[in-house]
């Protein structure tokens, strides 16, 4: 069918990122941060979407109302988990979906099958938690199929539609649903109800294909041509109309919180779920000492003991071994993680709890500590095993290189997560990714000599085998600006000699016939290392805020 009309909210028509801050959706699938309690998940919840009038204290007090009321207090410091394998029960999860909802005091709350895929005694403290809310003067619109007879009579209303959106019954149901019965046994030709017989159940029945072929009605045509759709008509006919003297609802900001909140809020979650997910970090920190122990064993007291060019080339071999697979596993490693976050953040953006870009700019932000200190326990390995130079100033540039290294790779897993449909396809185009920064590094085709500066040394026949055409994708590849920041920073003034093809040559001079790696470039490789971070950070934000792979 297709969905036609015009909704309108106190007689103005209805403006989404308004109406959003007025009402709430519980959606079926019950999406929250695993790594956060459920307390933590309603605060959460309460800090973006409360008015800025309400102060901490009160937001902790209304936090610690809504758990009391929606049955969670007991277990407010229980992680929430992964659904159907750790944390709080599919219940449980339901309820902490309505107390997220409701922590923002809507006026009206839209639950898409609270009861779905619940059992019988579930089911009911559900409902029991949705008459609590009822309670307190708020609109609740459900969608259920086929309830049983205790949550159906929990209703007031009752929006009937057979296939294809057509409306056969809107109104009350009545005392043990007797106006619905009322209604449907007035129609000739429709069995009558039997005792203690579920009204719901009835009511599907009758209304049913079957029935309707059987009887030779249309039960929505019926429902056109009753006393009970002209009322209903003349009901929106005049909530359609703006009361005198009522202005229309707005909001003098796009969100309850300015940006800087937004971003604390988002920080703080971020912190916590980072905190609390030692299979991400730990496993990443364990493979950055595994993998700088390797590194460090293979070049032991190897940096300054050079001898002849295979020795210069077993050094620029490991360390461009180093940048590929310690970079494609922190890729690797953050795409499941940001995939299932993309999810929280579909809904939470769908609620106008935050900006995307707060979110974002919290993602790219979390990460630097974690990456630091990856950089630093490579860097305190590494540096003293290889017995590279011991200046200050090269130890910087170690460090700087070996860091930028890492933010990239792992920005640019986030990027690609967030311009994809899936994590799988994610993960396809990631190892597209890892083979061109592995050909386009420098090591296995050396690249160009550099055009920053005039050139006064030859350039090998090595150099030259590089393709014209594809030069320009050498010089955009972030794994060659890394494989140069490390070895111009550490060899690209040195003046000791070496063999080199049976040749003595300055090391400096050599780095520079053979990879055209140049001192005076670092300025520019600086810059570069720290562009590449900065520009995949930027991407990853822009896909989050502009792409939505998700249809509601």
């Amino acid at each position: 069918g297709y969905i036609e009309g015009e909704i309108r909210i106190g007689g103005y028509p209805k403006v989404q990122e308004t109406y959003a801050r007025i009402s709430a959706y519980c959606e079926q699938t019950d999406i929250h941060s695993p790594m956060i309690t459920v307390e933590e998940s309603v605060m959460y919840s309460a800090w973006l979407r409360l008015p800025t009038e309400i102060n901490k204290h009160q937001r902790l007090e209304f936090v610690a109302e809504v758990l009391q009321m929606i049955e969670l207090d007991e277990i407010k410091d229980a992680l929430v988990g992964i659904p159907h394998a750790s944390g709080i029960s599919p219940e449980q999860r339901k309820r902490l979906t309505i107390a997220v909802e409701l922590v923002s005091n809507p006026s009206i709350i839209f639950m898409d099958e609270p009861t779905s895929g619940l059992d019988a005694r579930a089911a009911a403290i559900v409902m029991r938690v949705v008459k609590n809310i009822v309670n307190t003067k708020r609109t609740i619109v459900c969608t259920i199929h086929q309830p049983s007879i205790d949550i159906f009579e929990a209703f007031d209303e009752l929006i009937l539609m057979k296939r294809g959106g057509q409306m056969v019954y809107s109104g009350e149901l009545g005392q043990h649903s007797s106006r619905l019965i009322e209604y449907f046994e007035g129609i000739p030709g429709v069995p009558k109800i039997k005792e203690n017989h579920n009204p719901a159940t009835w009511m599907l029945e009758v209304t049913s294909t079957s029935v309707e072929a059987q009887l030779g009605i249309d039960f929505a045509l019926i429902y056109k041509e009753s006393h009970l759709y002209k009322r209903n008509k003349e009901i929106v006919k005049s909530q359609s109309l703006p009361a005198q003297g009522s202005e229309k609802l707005q909001f003098s900001t796009p969100f309850p919180q300015n940006g800087w909140e937004q971003l604390k809020a988002c920080l703080w979650k971020q912190h916590l779920s980072y905190w609390r997910s030692p299979k991400y970090n730990l496993a990443r920190l364990a493979f950055t000492i595994s993998s700088s122990s390797f590194y460090g064993a293979l070049l032991w007291q190897k940096g300054q003991n050079l001898h002849d060019e295979q020795d210069f080339f077993n050094i620029i071999g490991s360390t461009y071994v180093f940048i590929i697979f310690t970079g494609t596993s922190n890729c690797s490693s953050v795409l499941p993680f940001i995939s299932t976050q993309r999810t929280i953040v579909y809904r939470e953006r769908f609620a106008r709890m935050y900006s995307s870009w707060a979110y974002s700019v919290a993602q790219v932000i979390i990460e630097i500590p974690y990456i630091f200190l990856e950089a630093v326990l490579f860097l305190t390995i590494t540096y003293p095993a290889v017995n590279f130079y011991g200046s200050a100033y090269k130890v910087f540039w170690y460090f700087y290189t070996v860091f930028c290294t890492l933010l990239y790779y792992k920005y640019l897993g986030m990027m690609l997560v967030s311009l994809t449909p899936t994590y799988q396809v994610a993960t396809i185009y990631a190892s597209l990714f890892y083979t061109l920064l592995s050909l386009f590094s420098g090591y296995l085709m050396p690249g160009p000599v550099s055009q920053f500066y005039p050139q006064h040394i030859s350039v090998t026949t090595s150099l030259q085998k590089f393709p014209k055409w594809w030069v320009w994708g050498y010089w955009i590849s972030p794994s060659s600006w890394s494989l140069k920041g490390l070895l111009t920073s550490q060899y690209g003034d040195i003046k000791e000699e070496i063999v080199a093809f049976g040749e003595k040559k300055a090391l400096n001079a050599f780095l520079d016939s053979q990879y055209g790696y140049k001192y005076q470039d670092l300025p520019i490789v600086a810059i570069v290392l720290l562009a590449f971070p900065l520009v995949f950070a930027s991407v990853f934000a822009y896909g989050i805020a502009k792409l939505n792979y998700q249809r509601r």
